[in-house]
């Protein structure tokens, strides 16, 4: 395929105006000025688009589409214990299929390529993100309130399956990570079998961090003053390539770790807002060097998938809390949207607009009123744009949503099932 006077946000977040591009197996093999003499097939007409990089959202809960608006107006542990889990403990995999494909078909519609999912059901999720064509690291939470082996637990054995039967499958758009829920709903056991096993295949671990002041000084309470991350990194859990979801309340000392093991910082600005959790500093770990990417969380604590609206709260959330206009700056919330979320899930090869890289793409419509005069197009994507602007996510060289057609997903049946699914486990509470 072949973009055509098309403008491009460039792997510098610099607007290139009127460039051609071009796709072939997969990635994109074409960046110029100039009509390539290539016959690239089919071509997209790019006048008044800007074509970038896809979103990769590194923390979610996908199948939870099915809660969206259920538990509101409540703190984290009581929107937990009184609305959440009760729902959840009704599901099954027909549900989580319905749940994950709406998902895809709303990160689709907002421009998120790839998703760092932990949920259960996993099987069912990936039947729904094959279908799908979306891109997903999949991992089963692992949850232990008892004194078991960890080997003795099923959702271990579900990870375990889940992982030698669906890693790199469909083409590496599905990977397996290994989940670990967090401290306060596992043992310092669980902890030690679990950092040995992910480090032992190689896997990639997705854990809850400090989400709340509560759970951190908890944690501090049971473990001799040592906070998530120094407690995980006592037991090796951030031996493996980690992405620690949250992170409102880690501390200095935290922070040294963190960048030490490489560990990845998933933000979830919105909703730890909503939840009144707190904001995560992002200044401080961009100045440290620590990877830091952008996460929804679900959409019952979010309350969609709007990545757009994501970034400018990301991008903004820091300057009110820090009272520092400055703190952090429309580049630096587009790379933890692109290629540092790449990154984080071991996706080398994507999170970039460059020759080589997997042509995970949107397009987005800039001749709206919102776009309008253009005086640094980072600074309108990150402030000015909405979800609606984009107009066309592809994946791996295909296009999987354009102008409000999806291409694999039958969105009214996603929508009838999704609610039948609803209806069916509110009616069992």
């Amino acid at each position: 395929m072949i973009f055509k006077n098309i403008s491009i946000l460039d792997e510098n977040m610099e607007l290139q105006e009127n460039m051609y591009v071009g796709i072939k197996d997969e990635k994109i093999d074409y960046i110029g000025k100039e009509m390539p003499g290539e016959d690239y097939g089919e071509s997209y007409e790019g006048k008044g688009k800007l074509l970038m990089c896809g979103f990769y959202n590194t923390h979610a809960h996908s199948p939870m589409t099915l809660l969206r608006g259920y538990g509101e107006n409540l703190a984290l542990q009581a929107w937990l214990n009184e609305r959440i889990f009760p729902f959840e403990a009704k599901l099954d995999g027909n549900a989580v299929y319905w749940g994950t494909m709406m998902a895809m078909a709303e990160s689709l519609r907002y421009g998120i390529v790839s998703t760092t999912d932990m949920y259960y059901f996993c099987e069912d999720m990936v039947k729904a993100i094959e279908q799908a064509g979306t891109k997903d690291n999949i991992g089963r939470g692992v949850t232990n309130f008892s004194d078991s082996d960890l080997y003795d637990i099923e959702a271990f054995s579900e990870m375990k399956a889940l992982y030698g039967n669906y890693h790199n499958a469909a083409g590496e758009r599905i990977k397996i990570d290994m989940s670990l829920h967090a401290e306060y709903t596992s043992n310092p056991k669980t902890v030690m079998q679990m950092a040995a096993y992910t480090k032992a295949i190689g896997a990639n671990m997705h854990v809850h961090v400090s989400e709340t002041k509560l759970e951190h000084e908890e944690c501090k309470a049971r473990h001799n003053g040592k906070t998530p991350i120094q407690y995980f990194n006592e037991l090796g859990l951030l031996d493996s390539k980690t992405t620690a979801a949250h992170c409102v309340w880690v501390e200095s000392q935290d922070m040294d770790i963190m960048k030490e093991k490489g560990v990845t910082v998933a933000s979830n600005p919105i909703s730890n807002l909503k939840l009144a959790s707190g904001v995560c500093n992002v200044p401080e770990l961009l100045r440290r060097g620590i990877n830091v990417t952008i996460g929804t969380d679900s959409v019952s604590s979010n309350n969609s998938l709007n990545f757009i609206e994501e970034m400018k709260v990301f991008a903004i959330a820091s300057k009110e809390k820090y009272q520092d206009p400055t703190a952090v700056t429309p580049v630096q919330t587009l790379y933890a949207a692109t290629r540092a979320g790449a990154l984080s899930q071991g996706r080398d090869d994507c999170g970039k607009m460059a020759v080589g890289y997997k042509a995970d793409l949107i397009a987005l419509d800039v001749m709206r009123p919102n776009f309008v005069p253009v005086h640094n197009m980072a600074n309108n994507i990150v402030y000015s744009a909405c979800g609606g602007d984009i107009a066309m996510t592809m994946v791996d060289g295909k296009i999987l949503y354009k102008d409000g057609v999806y291409m694999t997903i039958d969105m009214e049946k996603t929508i009838f099932e999704t609610e039948k699914a609803t209806k069916k486990i509110l009616s069992q509470l």
